[in-house]
């Protein structure tokens, strides 16, 4: 406890208190522009993602300032800005399941509570077991789960379903509904995303030339910043067509947002009982109907956001403890204000990163926006195209899909593609969750097997006076599900070879029990049959374990001199 409040604890918990000193009007310029742009691509991505979850727009607002406010104090990576994601939104619909917004906001608030649980307990350790395979493969299956969601609203149909084969069921029974105006939009709206998406690496002029003047460089920068704020201009202009044909035309051609609550949310407690018709629901039975998703979800969120922290970090160490805590504390804050769980965002990372921000404080001008849109703002967003939001999340996602790293893993490890391709394929098929936990699991039964299946090099060898012995190496630990593999190869070799038997114990760093009593078997096979057998250096850690059961003849030596004298 004494420890717990000492500076250098407090400071790391709450780093604001760290940066803040050093905190000048270049850091502060910095933070503006780069809180205005993400808060220009929040905006229109918030209300996207909420589609995305089948919730109402207004809720993917709602959790996108309060977080963002926290984060400023509690998080240590300046790049991140907390909100809703693709992910996290997809696996809120997963494990929502169209149950409504209270259990999307409870949802919210247990996500956060885990989170923080785990980030106190330091059990962050538990994302180590998704691979880099597996960690592709699930984010590329869910870029086509999401893509495949928001077919819907381009094509202007009804359609549903939890997993990648539904959605396409669903979409195929209702696809001769298809609305041409709908249509239209969308996927103009897509062109021009990726359009404008390429913008930002065009430049005016040369560095290296002398006509590389202020006028250039102004140029460039408004080209990068249409291109950067892209989603809200095309929300705008779409929106205003909206309008056109409300106003003007009486009647709009395709399927708008609608209605959207202004203000701000209440702030409160999420609920933890409902009423539905006659009946009480309890908080336990709303976990039950929710089911694995309160789990997956927050350690899935905590993967995503770690990965921006170390995708973004230029070389210096990730506090994970420390992020755990943060994305928690404003998961349980964004709750409060009826938001969904979120995390920080891949994509407004990126922008947050070329826009120059400096510190987390950038997050409070994304949040000011968020909550002048509330004010002020929802009464336009009424008439803002569904397929233009649509368009907006297929413009992000589908860079999503990873299909950039299966050469890599072929060249490197072909067998890194079993878990990968088969969590990419379970994920479509199944619910996200099951598909995740496929993944973890192969990864889990490969870690296994190599433990169980060390490798060792044989090696008949000479001594120095001329006498002949086998040297053994295993490569790794002895533990209990190895020892005997290695024991019966040792015995299967000294049989067969009959010399003089040196075990090269160079590459083992631990040993169990388990393994201490074959090794004393083993020692004691060899004294029975007259077969030298000697081991070569042989930590001191490792020795204390196998002495511990007090094994027969068991004789190390540490260099050639004394393995002279003991053959």
């Amino acid at each position: 406890v004494k420890k717990a409040w000492t500076y250098k604890t407090i400071t790391r918990r709450i780093p604001f208190l760290s940066w803040i000193k050093l905190y000048n009007s270049t850091d502060a310029v910095g933070d503006l522009i780069a809180g205005v742009t993400v808060g220009l691509t929040v905006i229109p991505q918030s209300l996207a993602y909420s589609n995305i979850a089948r919730l109402p727009p207004q809720y993917g607002l709602y959790g996108s300032f309060l977080g963002a406010l926290m984060y400023i104090f509690l998080g240590s990576c300046k790049d991140v800005p907390m909100g809703p994601t693709a992910i996290c939104s997809l696996l809120t619909y997963q494990t929502v399941q169209g149950l409504g917004p209270v259990y999307a906001t409870l949802l919210c608030f247990l996500s956060g509570v885990i989170q923080l649980v785990i980030g106190i307990m330091g059990l962050g350790i538990m994302i180590d077991f998704i691979s880099g395979p597996v960690s592709s493969g699930f984010t590329s299956a869910v870029a086509l789960l999401i893509l495949s969601s928001q077919v819907k609203d381009i094509l202007g149909i009804k359609a549903g379903g939890a997993t990648f084969v539904e959605m396409w069921i669903s979409i195929s029974k209702d696809i001769v509904n298809s609305s041409l105006w709908d249509t239209i939009m969308g996927i103009a709206c897509i062109i021009v995303l990726l359009l404008m998406r390429l913008l930002s690496d065009v430049r005016i002029g040369s560095l290296g030339s002398h006509r590389f003047n202020t006028f250039n460089n102004i140029l460039n920068k408004t080209i990068w910043i249409i291109s950067v704020s892209r989603n809200a201009i095309i929300v705008v202009i779409s929106g205003l067509i909206g309008f056109y044909f409300a106003t003007v035309m009486t009647d709009v051609p395709f399927k708008i947002i609608g209605h959207i609550p202004p203000g701000l949310p209440p702030f409160e407690f999420p609920k933890f009982s409902i009423e539905r018709g006659n009946e009480t629901i309890g908080f336990l039975q709303m976990c039950s109907e929710m089911g694995s998703g309160i789990f997956v979800l927050p350690l899935i969120a905590l993967l995503e956001n770690i990965a921006i922290c170390k995708a973004f970090a230029n070389g210096k160490t990730t506090d994970a403890t420390q992020e755990l805590i943060a994305i928690g504390l404003c998961n349980i804050g964004n709750s409060m204000v009826h938001g969904f769980p979120g995390s920080g965002s891949l994509s407004r990372s990126a922008v947050n990163n070329s826009s120059g921000v400096r510190t987390p404080l950038g997050g409070l001008y994304t949040g000011i926006l968020v909550i002048v849109a509330l004010l002020f703002f929802t009464p336009y967003f009424y008439y803002i195209p569904k397929a233009a939001l649509a368009a907006v999340i297929v413009a992000a996602v589908v860079f999503m899909v990873e299909v950039r790293v299966v050469k890599p893993i072929w060249r490197s490890k072909k067998s890194d593609l079993i878990p990968g391709v088969a969590t990419f394929i379970a994920c479509l098929v199944l619910r996200l969750e099951i598909g995740i936990l496929i993944g973890i699991g192969l990864n889990l039964i490969s870690i296994l097997y190599h433990a169980a299946r060390p490798k060792i090099s044989m090696e008949i060898k000479k001594s120095r006076a001329g006498v002949e012995y086998l040297l053994l190496t295993p490569d790794r630990c002895l533990i209990f599900p190895s020892v005997d593999y290695v024991s019966g190869l040792v015995t299967k070799q000294s049989i067969k070879q009959n010399i003089p038997v040196v075990i090269d114990c160079s590459h083992i760093y631990g040993a169990d029990f388990t393994a201490a009593k074959v090794i004393e078997m083993l020692t004691l096979d060899f004294s029975r049959r007259h077969q030298p057998l000697f081991f070569f250096n042989v930590k001191s850690s490792v020795v204390a374990v196998f002495e511990g059961v007090q094994p027969k003849d068991f004789i190390t030596y540490y260099n050639e001199h004394e393995l002279d004298n003991l053959l």
